[in-house]
């Protein structure tokens, strides 16, 4: 008899916790594989982590903290595997982080991460100055307070003593890929994202470097998102991985949960939904959208993702229990409580609303100084509408950007991917929002196969990424919901969140207009 698969690991490092994923590696058959569920890991680990808020608008986190973290899932893996044979580490990381680094390679900073809205003036500064749909176009991000060049930007007016000792300025995945290898480098999919890279040429701007204040020396190279690395021997000794190991470098979460989910054919869309959301769709090469609301980055030189996110997906709900059932939160199983209570209002929450801009948003307005709000507050309504609102609220939210995709490219069918989605209210929410076929692709861990279908693509082990996807027990990339749970919701309900879908603008806009009235009768 055959002994077990072999096995790719994809290291999935987020905003609140690394996650870590080993899949079995079959041929297209699949003979010899255990897991039955599409995208089931053979072993998994997670070690959470602090989103720290030192100042109102700030969000960072330590560095040590998180490669503490990768180190230890790595370890709960490895040691799960007992012996088998593990083919190499694939590297995925929430996008658009900035360290500073001094001569030594310490930081000088904290990561400052893609949630933190403190260059909010210096994206405006931007926008109203005009520059806001050229960077666009170059780069394809957006000028929000989410990009390092805005972030850049801020640090320059605010911290320049700290900007003139800055000898690197890294990323998330350039830190990882330092920690895991002892290369500092980055890749196509992370530098796409950083506001800095031409995405046209294939490299950093000089055009917006001089904007953010830094020369090109100063940033990491850029390798292709196959390119592969050898795992570094103090790694190797903390995790009980093999010296030497190829580590693929990877792409960015974002990009990595299309692939995740097989959503890397057109009119497919993937949505992603953890503490943020995102919803993105497979493009031949870099597209930029002429309004200015949606991104586009790599996957690999070939194969880009077009779409937007939501800062505010399931913090929201977080954030809510913490304001009006704080008491949920000391037990440990906090958001199942939180949506159980949910769950006890109608769909509509009697008629409450909300505009979830609890951080600061982004798609599609990408305006940082929108405030969130609740609309329509009566009596009647108590702490569970005030969940159920928060939950539809951010789904809302997300359908927009659906929409958005559908008028450039119509959207056949959406595959999702995240935590949230192991919970019924949001999995019905969010079909109903979307209104088009609507299928969980994978229970939570999309993003992480995502990196080992990748992986395994840069070590050959496969002609094409869809080739790639299947060998590590990934959903097929054909079809609507191929490969994944549909969502079965009704015509009624698909109907009356239509209905809300389509008065959300004219609410945004008159709660930006109220922002503006209080923002100038500030004394």
């Amino acid at each position: 008899m055959a002994g077990p698969l072999p096995v790719l690991i994809g290291l999935d490092v987020g905003t609140t916790a690394a996650k870590v994923a080993a899949f079995e590696v079959a041929d297209a058959t699949g003979a010899g594989r255990s897991a039955t569920a599409v995208g089931a890991a053979a072993a998994e680990a997670l070690r959470e982590y602090r989103l720290e808020q030192p100042h109102p608008g700030w969000q960072v986190q330590d560095p040590a903290a998180i490669l503490a973290a990768i180190d230890a899932a790595l370890a709960d893996v490895v040691a799960s595997l007992d012996g088998r044979r593990i083919l190499g580490v694939s590297v995925s990381t929430a996008m658009h982080g900035l360290i500073g680094l001094g001569a030594d390679s310490v930081p000088l900073t904290p990561l400052i991460t893609w949630a933190d809205a403190r260059s909010a003036p210096q994206a405006r500064e931007l926008r109203a100055a005009g520059r806001g749909a050229e960077l666009l176009r170059l780069t394809g991000t957006p000028v929000h307070p989410m990009s390092p060049l805005v972030k850049l930007r801020w640090l320059g007016r605010h911290e320049p003593d700290l900007v003139a000792r800055a000898r690197w300025w890294i990323g998330l995945k350039d830190l990882v890929l330092e920690h895991l290898t002892g290369h500092l480098v980055t890749e196509l999919s992370s530098a796409s994202a950083t506001g800095l890279f031409d995405v046209h040429s294939r490299a950093w701007s000089p055009e917006a470097l001089a904007l953010a204040g830094i020369s090109a020396d100063q940033l990491p190279e850029v390798l292709p998102t196959t390119a592969t690395l050898p795992l570094a021997a103090e790694v190797a000794d903390a995790t009980g991985l093999t010296a030497g190991l190829p580590v693929a470098v990877g792409a960015a979460d974002g990009p990595l949960g299309n692939l995740g989910t097989g959503a890397i054919t057109p009119g497919i869309a993937g949505l992603s939904l953890g503490t943020s959301g995102a919803v993105r769709m497979a493009v031949n090469g870099p597209v930029t959208d002429d309004a200015g609301r949606l991104f586009c980055y790599a996957l690999t030189e070939d194969l880009w993702v077009l779409g937007g996110a939501v800062s505010n997906g399931g913090i929201t709900l977080r954030w809510a229990g913490e304001t009006f059932t704080p008491d949920l939160l000391t037990h440990g199983h906090a958001d199942t409580e939180l949506l159980a209570l949910a769950t006890q209002v109608p769909a509509g929450a009697d008629g409450l609303v909300m505009l979830p801009y609890v951080l600061s948003e982004r798609a599609p307005l990408w305006d940082p100084d929108l405030t969130g709000a609740f609309l329509g507050v009566r009596h009647h309504h108590g702490r569970a509408h005030f969940l159920r609102a928060a939950v539809e609220g951010v789904c809302l939210q997300v359908a927009t950007i659906v929409d958005l995709l559908d008028a450039t490219a119509p959207v056949r069918a959406v595959r999702a991917t995240g935590g949230p989605f192991r919970a019924q209210l949001w999995r019905q929410v969010m079909a109903a929002t979307i209104g088009r076929p609507f299928a969980i692709a994978s229970d939570a861990g999309g993003t992480a196969l995502g990196a080992a279908a990748l992986g395994w693509y840069a070590l050959d082990g496969a002609a094409d990424l869809a080739t790639a996807l299947q060998a590590v027990g990934g959903p097929g990339g054909e079809g609507g919901v191929d490969g994944g749970t549909q969502v079965p919701v009704s015509a009624d309900l698909v109907a009356g969140y239509a209905t809300r879908r389509s008065r959300l603008p004219e609410l945004i806009r008159s709660l930006a207009e109220v922002a503006d009235v209080f923002e100038n009768a500030r004394p």
